[in-house]
């Protein structure tokens, strides 16, 4: 318990004295949201890599079934072809 405590107050410090810059004018705020700038701006480039993640996790995604489709054609055993008569 005395954890979580400490986790909240350590928290709530951070908060506090971030709030305390920021009305100070020490971090920026231009639109007045009580989010600091720099916060908005790596919010935003995270979701620009995110983005890029999931679109390479889908050509993964399809590619990893095609290599399933062929590896489920190569597991099948070979039919024997029926026996050609040879013409002399």
């Amino acid at each position: 318990m005395s954890t979580l405590v400490l986790v909240v107050v350590t928290l709530a410090v951070a908060g506090a004295i971030t709030y305390i810059l920021m009305r100070k004018g020490t971090i920026a705020d231009a639109n007045n949201n009580n989010i600091p700038d720099a916060i908005e701006e790596k919010v935003e480039e995270v979701k620009v890599v995110v983005k890029k993640a999931k679109a390479k996790a889908e050509k993964v995604k399809t590619a990893v079934a095609e290599v399933a489709k062929v590896a489920e054609k190569v597991k099948k055993p070979a039919t024997k072809k029926a026996a050609t008569k040879k013409v002399k």
